[in-house]
């Protein structure tokens, strides 16, 4: 006997066990199918399998389409079938407006333009070559000026040209010419030049009235600013009355003088735009173009003009004799130049009778005023922390024409009067209102003119 025993089966027994491995493998594979099977028919049936009144379909297998409600419940749902609109049907083309309409909407631009057209003409581009230049020809600056009339006189600022030592003016069409200087005034900041008029293009500009002016009404620039010839632009007058000190402006050792009734525009000016016109919507010269209020050296809102009444006065003294000759009344007042202090507000601290008007601080030497027996303050009394002359004569009217300020004062003697006219002045003394005869004086160095007929 061996000394293992390995216990194996019969060898006749071997093929009834592969069978019996077959049959329960077999039967095993066809479970899983059948689970297979039923898996993927629950699938199919959820998909595919119709719902609702089409469940007792003979079909067994149709493709799931979306749900369709029946019109009853449509009606129930408040619903009703509809087409879906088109895109295209609802574009509408706008038709194009009337004439009338398009004329009416660009009747203020041809207006405009018309205005431009007749008056562009008679702005001319000026450039100045100083004395330090004249050996290079070597242009120093360049304003603006305006045709006045067919001989040859063309206006300016003073401060374009008072430097000057050539001058070159260019018309619209580019005609060039020299020019020399006719006389200036710094009090006005006004100054007219000439050039030789045979074959000059010159047309003359339409002056109108300055007196006429109201906040809000339309004005036009016409000039050259930064070079840039025949430059317009539009806006409206900002405030009237405003006053500049344009001789101080130009030479600090001048007497204070304030340059009256100058007109406050929002119409861009820059520099370049001095001595060009401000025209009103009918194409008159209204102002001329002077300064402008700035911190960066451009414009930014605020630009003054001297009104064309100013010009109206100061021009043909130029012209006629190259030099000008201010009234002069000899009254010294300084409440117009202290801070919060206004003849409204003396008026309700002294207990005044007139809420307007200039107060007489005192009466110059051997003046007009002295003459006709003005009177100045007799004390003075502190005003909100501020020493106020007071006790003398307050003008309330010149001429009748009632005066509200210095200002108004005087631009009544630069546009209405000369040296040597008689004025009748309203005065308020004490509880009395008194008329005055004044005859006006020439304002002492008042002339301060240089020309090239000296």
């Amino acid at each position: 006997m061996d000394r293992y025993d390995w216990n194996l089966p019969e060898p006749e027994d071997e093929p009834r066990g592969r069978w019996t491995g077959i049959l329960v493998g077999l039967g095993m594979g066809a479970v899983t199918l059948v689970l297979i099977a039923a898996l993927v028919g629950t699938l199919v049936g959820y998909m595919f399998w119709p719902r609702g009144e089409d469940a007792n379909s003979s079909s067994p297998l149709i493709q799931r389409t979306a749900y369709k409600p029946s019109e009853s419940e449509l009606r129930n749902a408040n619903y009703r079938p509809g087409d879906l609109p088109s895109v295209a049907q609802q574009q509408v083309t706008p038709t194009a407006v009337s004439d009338d309409i398009v004329q009416a909407a660009d009747a203020e631009y041809l207006l405009l333009t018309n205005l431009y057209e007749r008056v562009n003409p008679s702005v001319v581009n000026i450039e100045i070559v100083s004395a330090f230049h004249s050996d290079s020809g070597i242009v120093d600056s360049s304003g603006s000026g305006f045709v006045y009339d067919t001989i040859g006189h063309i206006v300016t600022n003073s401060h374009v040209v008072r430097d000057a030592d050539e001058i070159l003016v260019t018309f619209s069409d580019g005609y060039v010419a020299s020019a020399t200087v006719v006389g200036i005034d710094d009090y006005s900041d006004l100054a007219v030049i000439e050039i030789d008029r045979d074959d000059a293009p010159l047309w003359p500009v339409t002056l109108g009235d300055s007196n006429s002016l109201r906040v809000g009404q339309r004005v036009v620039a016409i000039g050259n600013p930064f070079g840039l010839e025949g430059s317009m632009t539009a806006g409206i007058v900002s405030a009237l009355g405003r006053s500049l000190p344009s001789a101080q402006l130009l030479d600090a050792s001048y007497e204070r003088y304030d340059n009256p009734s100058i007109i406050q525009v929002d119409a861009s000016v820059n520099p370049g735009n001095s001595g060009g016109p401000l025209l009103n919507s009918s194409g008159e010269v209204v102002g001329i173009n002077t300064a402008i209020r700035t911190e960066t050296g451009s414009f930014e809102g605020v630009a003054f003009a001297v009104p064309v009444n100013t010009i109206k006065r100061i021009v043909p003294q130029i012209i006629d004799g190259g030099q000008v000759r201010y009234s002069w009344l000899g009254i010294v007042t300084s409440t117009s130049n202290l801070p919060g202090i206004s003849m409204a507000v003396l008026a309700d601290e002294l207990n005044l009778s007139v809420t307007y008007g200039v107060l007489i601080d005192s009466v110059q030497s051997d003046s007009p005023a002295e003459r006709a027996g003005l009177q100045g303050a007799t004390n003075a009394q502190t005003v909100r922390g501020i020493d106020v002359p007071i006790g003398g004569d307050i003008v309330v009217a010149i001429n009748g024409d009632i005066v509200r300020d210095i200002d108004d004062l005087v631009a009544y003697l630069v546009e209405n009067t000369s040296p040597g006219d008689t004025v009748v002045l309203t005065i308020v003394r004490g509880d009395q209102t008194l008329d005055v005869n004044v005859t006006l004086g020439e304002r002492p160095a008042s002339s301060l003119v240089t020309s090239s007929q000296d």
